[in-house]
């Protein structure tokens, strides 16, 4: 771990108490604001649907001004877009806080790259460990966002508006952050442009796995952790209740990162990834069984970590399947099927909570944990055969 490490952590820790913060309030605003019940979560569908629509513009703005450059260009569509936010909440207008949080997304598809961009601030043999411990940074996120929302909610006559000016403040701190942090300098335009086509470096299984176990993960995670402050309200819990809930989910997210990276170095991505996916498993058995806080609790603490076995699995393995001048296209599509996998989560889960109930929500769960159990089998299967004929 380096200075440029340690300052990424924070950056990431800042990043995540906005998506934190987001998740927390995003929905209940949505659902005081919205003509029907079951649009609550358009707002939180908004802002991961924005990063799906701003991959390829990240990309090019990546490609054009270099990490440090594009990064900034991010956290100041950050600020307008909390701001924006802000006048919605306070005017009551549902459909301008669904446009803000669209082009809040922005933000979320570039920030996303921090774990990418910390494997090349790091020596290669800790690459692993780089982005495990960078994404650790999340635990400030987990910490400040939940208690940041809770603090701030009533500042103002309108239900958390001073929530969305104080992300405002959080997007400007990590601007003055970042400006301390050196990347490695951009490739070069010819540089950039050569490496194999983007369908080629698809095709891999590594690749592919690493994007369907990755997306699915985070779109299990989605699923559920969007629909926990709603279903609590819906349960009686009060907002404490879930401020807290949403602290030690996203505690069980990134806490992890001390040590999965070792983790990974020693088993391998797939194994840490399974485990993962148990955790998924346990997860929902655990919110099957009760409404209580307590289920609430450990439910969200375990869909957490199993995120973070899979999520960083899938993001170790993705680096084995591209060189650096096709970074940019491979990390692009990567962040894409993720994003576009959070848009329908987002958009499920308020239906399916609003409409079929936590208890249906949670089975409904069951088939992409299924899906991505299916390819981590044949990723194992496809290295396990490929290791023999290499013999």
């Amino acid at each position: 771990m380096n200075k440029n490490l340690w300052l990424l952590a924070i950056c990431q820790g800042l990043f995540l108490t906005n998506n934190v913060t987001f998740i927390a309030i995003n929905g209940l605003v949505g659902l005081s604001l919205a003509p029907r019940g079951w649009m609550a979560t358009l707002p939180v569908m908004g802002y991961v649907v924005g990063g799906a629509l701003s991959t390829g513009l990240v990309a090019r703005s990546q490609r054009r001004f270099g990490r440090r450059g594009s990064f900034q260009l991010g956290l100041a569509v950050a600020v307008c877009s909390a701001l924006l936010c802000a006048y919605a909440a306070y005017g009551k207008h549902f459909w301008l806080l669904s446009f803000a949080t669209v082009v809040a997304g922005y933000y979320n598809a570039n920030a996303g790259l921090y774990r990418f961009a910390a494997a090349e601030i790091a020596a290669p043999a800790w690459r692993e460990k780089a982005v495990s411990l960078v994404m650790a940074g999340g635990l400030i996120g987990a910490v400040i966002g939940p208690n940041l929302a809770a603090v701030t909610r009533g500042l103002f006559d309108a239900p958390f508006v001073g929530a969305y000016l104080a992300l405002a403040v959080v997007a400007l701190l990590s601007m003055a952050v970042l400006r301390f942090i050196e990347f490695p300098p951009p490739l070069s335009r010819q540089q950039a442009a050569g490496g194999r086509p983007l369908g080629e470096i698809m095709r891999q299984p590594a690749f592919l796995v690493a994007a369907v176990a990755g997306s699915l993960g985070y779109g299990v995670m989605n699923l559920l952790m969007a629909a926990t402050p709603i279903a609590m309200q819906v349960c009686s819990l009060p907002f404490p209740d879930i401020a807290l809930v949403l602290e030690w989910h996203v505690i069980g997210m990134f806490a992890p990162g001390f040590f999965t990276g070792h983790l990974i170095r020693r088993f391998g991505a797939l194994a840490v990834m399974g485990v993962g996916l148990l955790l998924n498993l346990g997860c929902i058995a655990v919110a099957l069984s009760g409404v209580d806080l307590h289920q609430f609790l450990f439910a969200l603490t375990m869909l957490g970590v199993g995120w973070n076995f899979l999520f960083t699995g899938a993001t170790t393995l993705s680096l084995t399947t591209y060189s650096p001048e096709e970074k940019d296209r491979a990390q692009g599509a990567l962040n894409f099927c993720m994003f576009a996998t959070l848009g329908v989560t987002s958009f499920a889960s308020g239906v399916l909570v609003t409409t079929q109930g936590w208890t249906l929500l949670n089975y409904g769960s069951l088939l992409p944990v299924a899906l991505t159990g299916v390819a981590l089998l044949w990723l194992a299967f496809t290295q396990r055969r490929a290791a023999r004929l290499a013999a």
